[in-house]
């Protein structure tokens, strides 16, 4: 990987897992480089994988295998714009039902304990509608949500 920037995300053995499951879900996503580690470490041994190299959405990344000494948590989440119900579906779904969890307004976690905000395009629309009155009817549905349901969101947006 040849980029400035590139979002380290900390796991605990199990980047490559991770890192394939994200290539199979998310469009314009991919595994890269494998980096084994030329010696002991503090929580692996030297050949294991030390760090992999993928991309998330574009989004350059590098995952480290460095033990579990530190978890993810919802100050960090990938915020990822849906196009549709079918979309926004998949997508929670594939999350959900690999063993992640579900949270509320269109959060949930993976099973490795990364966040993700799978996020309609029609609800930041709907929030940001000039009709300050629909975009707080939209934001009141959105709150009683878990997975976002464009429809009730469009139905409270209208009145």
């Amino acid at each position: 990987m040849d980029n400035k920037n590139t979002i380290c995300l900390w796991y605990d053995g199990t980047a490559v897992d991770a890192a394939k499951f994200y290539a199979k879900t998310f469009p314009n996503s991919s595994v890269g480089r494998v980096m084994y580690a030329p010696g002991d470490y503090p929580d692996g041994q030297q050949g294991d994988v030390l760090t992999v190299e993928f991309t998330v959405v574009g989004i350059p990344c590098i995952g480290l295998n460095g033990g579990p000494h530190f978890k993810h948590n919802e100050a960090f989440s990938f915020q990822i714009a849906t196009d549709d119900q079918a979309e926004t579906d998949r997508l929670w779904n594939a999350i959900v039902e690999n063993d992640g969890k579900e949270s509320e307004c269109g959060w949930c976690k993976d099973k490795w304990g990364l966040n993700w905000q799978i996020t309609p395009r029609a609800l930041t629309n709907a929030i940001i509608d000039p009709d300050r009155a629909a975009a707080k009817r939209a934001f009141d549905a959105m709150m009683t949500m878990k997975k976002i349901d464009i429809a009730k969101i469009e139905e409270a947006r209208l009145g």
